[in-house]
């Protein structure tokens, strides 16, 4: 499944072109390599994720589009979850 839909339909970001444009912007991480909004996540993948507040590293459980969109599957577990100061860049 693509990176920015996978971010949308597990609510980890409200709307996919926001999901696209922290993508872009190198706001998101797959492996720790930055990535384009095209980028395959699959099951066991970890993605880290900068927020203006704080940073998410979570690891996929659930990368199947259509168990996400029939159940209340559990599609991500988070591995690590730090707040970050205003002033400064995740990375």
């Amino acid at each position: 499944m693509r990176i920015d839909k996978f971010l949308k339909m597990s609510r980890l970001v409200k709307r996919r072109t926001v999901a696209q444009e922290m993508v872009e912007i190198g706001a998101v991480r797959i492996g720790g390599r930055t990535c384009k909004p095209s980028g395959e996540v699959a099951d066991g993948s970890v993605i880290d994720i900068a927020y203006t507040a704080r940073t998410l590293k979570v690891k996929v459980l659930c990368a199947d589009e259509a168990l996400l969109k029939r159940t209340q599957t559990v599609a991500y577990e988070i591995l690590e979850e730090r707040a970050v100061n205003s002033n400064e860049k995740p990375w």
